[in-house]
């Protein structure tokens, strides 16, 4: 995971009953060496009070934009300047609408606008207020700017509803911060993503395919390539630019892609990510000239494609770390958990495509890792920010010492 060490974050606290989660965030930012200073609204300040805070970050608390202890008596500046990181946690549905109105009108706010460090934001409300339209429309103008969103999580509520809205565990906020600053921690390492849907033709018009968008797969590639990796990107047909530092091949159809990958995977290769939508059937027969309309039905006799990723884990040159992905309507975890015994993966990182606020096409996402020690949910966030918190599960998660086995035979590769 990335390294806090010697990082300077600031946490805006607003106004929500889960204030009291930020003493062990501090805790554990401080814990991982990095120095936290603290903001807090006045409406923060009736759920906590500013020395328990202080006394848990070691600084003292800011909650008033003009401060005649700073230097030339403008505080928001030194604090913006200071930050490597500013998150707002947790952040109320007045804090989001604010954020996203660009308002300045109090420390917190003129800070997150002044400051050139990436902004995290956390949200914490009543689950119907986390489900009203206006809600999701700050959202969505946050990400617009490049603001990360982590959860919020689901469960019971201090009101007593059950549902999303919750503020995401300080652990998880502390990961998704972590992972912004890459570790390098793949150097010399190579990693193969697919990515994006497969297009299976019919006729020379006419194809099968299906809505994914390609952007998991392209967060993936990019945040490989930021820790270190050799990073290969076999993608479907999408609108998407290459990320840097990303070596892409582009595909249409499924057997392109089955090819793609077994030649590239002849290389010793550290991690496999199957993150691509690939159809499962194709055309028996693509017709050399347009199906013209005939009668009100229309018989298409389809074949199986290739299933890439079972074949790339059973081959010989498999890949040290396996990671598969599954787009369910229903029984999530029991149809992931299925998928990863059946295709002998190490990982299947599991979706619900069924909603409409999360996977294909969308900006954020929600998925559980599901591995052979059970499974875990990621929160909602950017599907940036979680391509990050997943390449480093996956660098965790990597078997012991086959990191620097694939390293060595790399080398050897070199030598030869």
């Amino acid at each position: 995971m990335g390294h806090l060490h010697n990082r300077n974050i600031i946490i805006g606290v607003t106004g929500g009953i889960a204030a009291y989660k930020i003493a062990e965030l501090i805790r554990l930012l401080r814990g991982d060496g990095a120095a936290v200073r603290i903001i807090m609204s006045r409406g923060a300040q009736a759920f906590v009070t500013p020395l328990t805070l202080q006394s848990l970050s070691g600084f003292p608390v800011h909650t008033e934009l003009l401060d005649e202890t700073a230097e030339m008596g403008m505080g928001h500046i030194e604090l913006a300047r200071w930050a490597d990181a500013f998150i707002v946690a947790p952040a109320t549905a007045d804090a989001l609408a604010r954020l996203a109105a660009g308002r300045a009108d109090d420390l917190l706010t003129t800070t997150a606008l002044a400051t050139p460090a990436p902004v995290f934001v956390a949200p914490a409300m009543n689950q119907q207020m986390w489900k009203n339209a206006a809600t999701a429309t700050n959202i969505q103008r946050l990400i617009d700017r490049g603001v990360e969103i982590i959860g919020p999580s689901a469960g019971e509520q201090a009101c007593g509803d059950v549902g999303l809205g919750r503020l995401s565990e300080p652990a998880q906020i502390r990961a998704a911060i972590s992972a912004h600053f890459p570790s390098r921690a793949l150097e010399g390492r190579r990693v193969v993503i697919t990515a994006g849907p497969t297009r299976e033709p019919l006729d020379p018009v006419r194809y099968i395919s299906n809505h994914s968008s390609g952007k998991m797969g392209f967060a993936l590639a990019q945040a490989a390539a930021e820790a270190g990796a050799e990073t290969v990107l076999i993608s479907g047909p999408v609108t998407l630019d290459t990320p840097e530092g990303v070596t892409r091949v582009n595909v249409d159809t499924a057997l392109q892609m089955h090819e793609a990958c077994v030649q590239h995977i002849k290389k010793p290769t550290a991690i496999f990510i199957g993150s691509a939508a690939v159809a499962d059937y194709r055309a028996e027969v693509e017709a050399p000239q347009k199906i013209k309309k005939v009668g009100d039905t229309l018989t298409l006799n389809l074949t199986r494609n290739p299933d890439i990723i079972t074949e790339v884990a059973r081959s010989a040159s498999r890949p040290s770390l396996m990671v598969g992905f599954a787009a369910e309507t229903e029984h999530l975890i029991d149809h992931a958990e299925a998928k990863r015994l059946a295709k002998q993966l190490d990982v299947v990182i599991a979706n619900d495509v069924s909603r409409a606020d999360i996977g294909f096409n969308s900006d954020v996402n929600m998925v559980s890792w599901v591995d052979s020690m059970g499974h875990d949910v990621i929160p909602i966030t950017t599907k940036r920010n979680l391509a990050k918190l997943l390449i480093a599960r996956c660098i965790a998660r990597m078997p012991q010492n086959c990191a620097d086995d694939e390293h060595r035979a790399t080398q050897s590769e070199d030598d030869s």
